[in-house]
Protein backbone atom coordinates (compact mmCIF):
# COMPACT_ATOMS: atom_id res chain seq x y z
CA UNK A 1 0.00 0.00 0.00
CA UNK A 2 1.36 3.31 -1.08
CA UNK A 3 1.17 6.49 1.06
CA UNK A 4 -0.31 9.46 -0.51
CA UNK A 5 -0.02 12.40 2.10
CA UNK A 6 3.73 12.85 0.42
CA UNK A 7 4.96 13.54 -2.96
CA UNK A 8 3.73 14.86 -6.25
CA UNK A 9 0.11 12.94 -5.79
CA UNK A 10 -0.68 13.77 -2.51
CA UNK A 11 -4.06 14.86 -1.66
CA UNK A 12 -4.99 17.12 0.95
CA UNK A 13 -6.92 15.82 3.72
CA UNK A 14 -9.86 16.54 5.13
CA UNK A 15 -8.58 19.41 7.94
CA UNK A 16 -6.32 20.93 4.79
CA UNK A 17 -9.60 21.67 2.76
CA UNK A 18 -11.53 22.68 5.51
CA UNK A 19 -8.88 25.51 6.27
CA UNK A 20 -8.79 26.72 2.54
CA UNK A 21 -12.37 27.01 2.69
CA UNK A 22 -11.83 29.49 5.64
CA UNK A 23 -9.04 31.13 4.41
CA UNK A 24 -11.13 31.74 0.84
CA UNK A 25 -14.14 32.93 2.91
CA UNK A 26 -11.92 35.53 5.00
CA UNK A 27 -10.42 36.67 1.70
CA UNK A 28 -13.71 37.57 0.20
CA UNK A 29 -15.26 38.99 3.17
CA UNK A 30 -11.89 41.14 3.08
CA UNK A 31 -12.76 41.83 -0.38
CA UNK A 32 -16.15 42.49 0.01
CA UNK A 33 -15.46 44.92 2.93
CA UNK A 34 -12.74 46.87 0.88
CA UNK A 35 -15.21 46.99 -2.16
CA UNK A 36 -17.88 48.76 0.79
CA UNK A 37 -15.45 50.79 2.50
CA UNK A 38 -15.94 53.78 -0.18
CA UNK A 39 -19.56 54.18 -0.10
CA UNK A 40 -19.64 53.61 3.81
CA UNK A 41 -17.38 56.53 4.55
CA UNK A 42 -19.60 58.50 2.23
CA UNK A 43 -22.62 57.31 3.72
CA UNK A 44 -22.60 61.32 5.71
CA UNK A 45 -24.41 62.98 2.66
CA UNK A 46 -21.80 62.61 -0.21
CA UNK A 47 -22.63 59.27 -1.35
CA UNK A 48 -25.62 60.38 -3.53
CA UNK A 49 -23.08 63.67 -4.66
CA UNK A 50 -20.13 60.88 -5.64
CA UNK A 51 -22.77 58.63 -6.88
CA UNK A 52 -24.25 61.81 -9.11
CA UNK A 53 -20.91 62.55 -10.57
CA UNK A 54 -19.84 59.61 -11.10
CA UNK A 55 -23.10 58.80 -13.52
CA UNK A 56 -22.36 62.01 -14.95
CA UNK A 57 -19.20 61.27 -16.07
CA UNK A 58 -19.92 57.66 -17.66
CA UNK A 59 -23.07 59.69 -19.17
CA UNK A 60 -20.54 62.15 -20.71
CA UNK A 61 -18.40 59.54 -21.73
CA UNK A 62 -21.20 57.43 -23.51
CA UNK A 63 -22.09 60.50 -25.24
CA UNK A 64 -18.46 61.22 -26.30
CA UNK A 65 -17.83 57.98 -27.82
CA UNK A 66 -21.10 59.11 -30.42
CA UNK A 67 -20.41 62.52 -30.40
CA UNK A 68 -16.62 62.54 -30.78
CA UNK A 69 -16.29 60.64 -34.27
CA UNK A 70 -19.29 62.73 -35.43
CA UNK A 71 -17.12 65.94 -34.71
CA UNK A 72 -13.69 64.24 -36.16
CA UNK A 73 -15.65 63.23 -39.39
CA UNK A 74 -17.34 67.17 -39.90
CA UNK A 75 -13.34 68.78 -38.87
CA UNK A 76 -11.96 66.15 -41.65
CA UNK A 77 -14.57 67.32 -43.91
CA UNK A 78 -13.90 71.03 -43.29
CA UNK A 79 -10.34 70.65 -43.79
CA UNK A 80 -10.21 69.28 -47.10
CA UNK A 81 -13.31 71.59 -48.10
CA UNK A 82 -11.22 74.85 -46.82
CA UNK A 83 -7.96 73.18 -48.52
CA UNK A 84 -10.17 72.88 -51.61
CA UNK A 85 -11.65 76.47 -51.20
CA UNK A 86 -7.88 78.03 -50.53
CA UNK A 87 -6.84 76.01 -53.93
CA UNK A 88 -9.96 77.19 -56.07
CA UNK A 89 -9.50 80.88 -54.78
CA UNK A 90 -6.09 80.84 -56.09
CA UNK A 91 -4.52 81.01 -52.33
CA UNK A 92 -7.01 83.21 -50.85
CA UNK A 93 -6.46 82.17 -47.04
CA UNK A 94 -9.15 84.43 -45.49
CA UNK A 95 -11.75 81.82 -47.28
CA UNK A 96 -9.67 78.78 -46.09
CA UNK A 97 -9.12 80.42 -42.51
CA UNK A 98 -12.63 80.93 -42.46
CA UNK A 99 -13.48 77.17 -43.65
CA UNK A 100 -11.25 76.07 -40.79
CA UNK A 101 -12.26 78.12 -37.78
CA UNK A 102 -15.95 76.90 -38.15
CA UNK A 103 -15.08 73.36 -39.18
CA UNK A 104 -11.61 72.57 -36.67
CA UNK A 105 -13.03 74.72 -33.45
CA UNK A 106 -15.40 73.83 -31.39
CA UNK A 107 -16.19 71.07 -28.42
CA UNK A 108 -14.64 67.71 -29.00
CA UNK A 109 -15.54 66.03 -25.67
CA UNK A 110 -18.33 65.94 -24.03
CA UNK A 111 -17.76 66.86 -20.18
CA UNK A 112 -20.03 66.27 -17.02
CA UNK A 113 -20.33 70.57 -17.22
CA UNK A 114 -21.57 70.58 -20.90
CA UNK A 115 -24.35 67.79 -19.28
CA UNK A 116 -25.40 70.04 -16.83
CA UNK A 117 -25.74 72.96 -18.83
CA UNK A 118 -23.27 74.97 -17.14
CA UNK A 119 -20.83 75.04 -20.55
CA UNK A 120 -21.91 75.58 -23.82
CA UNK A 121 -21.79 72.81 -26.65
CA UNK A 122 -20.02 74.43 -29.43
CA UNK A 123 -20.21 71.84 -32.52
CA UNK A 124 -19.41 74.56 -35.28
CA UNK A 125 -16.46 76.60 -34.03
CA UNK A 126 -16.52 80.60 -33.43
CA UNK A 127 -13.70 83.03 -33.79
CA UNK A 128 -11.21 82.72 -30.93
CA UNK A 129 -12.16 86.56 -29.85
CA UNK A 130 -16.21 86.29 -30.40
CA UNK A 131 -18.12 87.11 -27.23
CA UNK A 132 -20.45 84.34 -25.77
CA UNK A 133 -23.42 86.51 -24.39
CA UNK A 134 -26.10 87.32 -26.52
CA UNK A 135 -25.19 90.66 -26.55
CA UNK A 136 -25.50 90.87 -30.38
CA UNK A 137 -28.71 89.08 -30.79
CA UNK A 138 -30.14 92.06 -28.60
CA UNK A 139 -28.56 94.71 -30.01
CA UNK A 140 -29.84 93.10 -33.81
CA UNK A 141 -33.52 93.45 -32.21
CA UNK A 142 -33.00 96.81 -31.34
CA UNK A 143 -31.75 97.98 -34.00
CA UNK A 144 -33.81 100.60 -36.23
CA UNK A 145 -35.23 98.58 -39.69
CA UNK A 146 -32.71 99.16 -42.37
CA UNK A 147 -35.12 99.52 -45.25
CA UNK A 148 -35.92 102.75 -46.40
CA UNK A 149 -38.85 103.85 -48.14
CA UNK A 150 -39.19 103.58 -51.72
CA UNK A 151 -40.68 105.93 -54.42
CA UNK A 152 -42.65 103.97 -56.54
CA UNK A 153 -43.10 106.86 -58.83
CA UNK A 154 -39.46 107.39 -59.27
CA UNK A 155 -37.64 106.85 -62.72
CA UNK A 156 -35.10 104.48 -61.17
CA UNK A 157 -37.80 102.07 -60.07
CA UNK A 158 -37.70 99.17 -62.27
CA UNK A 159 -40.33 97.31 -61.00
CA UNK A 160 -38.25 94.01 -60.14
CA UNK A 161 -37.00 96.38 -56.88
CA UNK A 162 -33.15 97.65 -58.35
Amino acid sequence: MTDRTVGPDARPGHGELRARARRGRVVGLLVLAMAAAPSLAGANGKARETSREGGLGAAAALSTLVYGPTKLIYATGGLIVGSLAWVFTAGDSQVASHVFTRSLRGTYVITPQILMGEEPLEFIGREAGAAETSAPTAAVASAPPSYETTDYDSPSYDGSGW
